[in-house]
């Protein structure tokens, strides 16, 4: 049995969480602070429309914009010596433009329920906007931003179609946990499929109960 898979899983959805959680944080907090409803929703739909897209085609451009010999990806190459392509840093990509959206939404939806007098006050006592962030908007959004992070980092542990497209099924260096189960159904080894496929569902069933605690405390709290 062939364990790689669930390795390469586990680092690439810790990095590409880790990524996501910090950029959605900020991309939410950034947009709340655009002036004007048409460039605010301009960018808003930009930063969400991986969530809509069918992941073959974001990893179509990905693989446009960072394959050898393509826009990005010539240049990191040609400076830095190193190939996004079929690399294992391409699962941590694909997983971070794929989870990305989850993170932003829901810290954005969390920031939006903000009582904006509060904020207005706290930029009359002298707050800057990073202190906004992190005294005010951070702490009381924490169970919208713990709910995006759970959802992003699921979401990032199943992502299989940019993957594919981006990082390819290398055995041992890009094959994560939801290639592995398409390789092993497509060899007729199901018995090894189930394994991997009992993984992925152990992971979002605690997912989702760590998601329904974390609401429910958060209702106790309110009442």
């Amino acid at each position: 049995m062939d364990f790689s898979p669930v390795w390469i899983s586990l680092k690439t959805t810790a990095c590409a969480s880790a990524v996501t959680f910090v950029l959605g944080i900020l991309a939410a907090w950034a947009v709340m602070f655009i002036k004007g409803r048409r460039l605010k929703a301009v960018v808003d739909g930009i930063l969400t429309i991986p969530l809509v897209l069918p992941p073959t085609v974001a990893g179509f451009f990905l693989l446009y914009l960072f394959g050898a010999r393509r826009p990005i990806g010539s240049f990191v190459e040609d400076v830095f010596g190193f190939r996004i392509a079929f690399s294992w840093f391409a699962t941590v990509l694909a997983a971070v433009i794929v989870s990305f959206p989850l993170m932003y939404r829901s810290a954005k939806a969390g920031f939006e329920q903000i009582d904006q007098n509060m904020i207005e006050e706290a930029k009359m006592m002298g707050l800057g906007k990073w202190g906004i962030l992190w005294k005010i908007l951070f702490p009381c959004t924490f169970p919208s931003i713990l709910s995006g992070m759970i959802l992003s980092t699921t979401r990032g542990l199943g992502e299989y179609g940019a993957t594919a497209m981006l990082a390819g099924n290398i055995p041992g260096k890009t094959r994560t946990l939801p290639l592995a189960v398409y390789s092993e159904v497509a060899a007729g080894n199901m018995d090894r499929a189930w394994i991997y496929v009992a993984v992925i569902l152990g992971v979002a069933f605690i997912a989702v109960w760590i998601m329904n605690m974390t609401a429910k405390a958060d209702r106790e709290i309110k009442m």
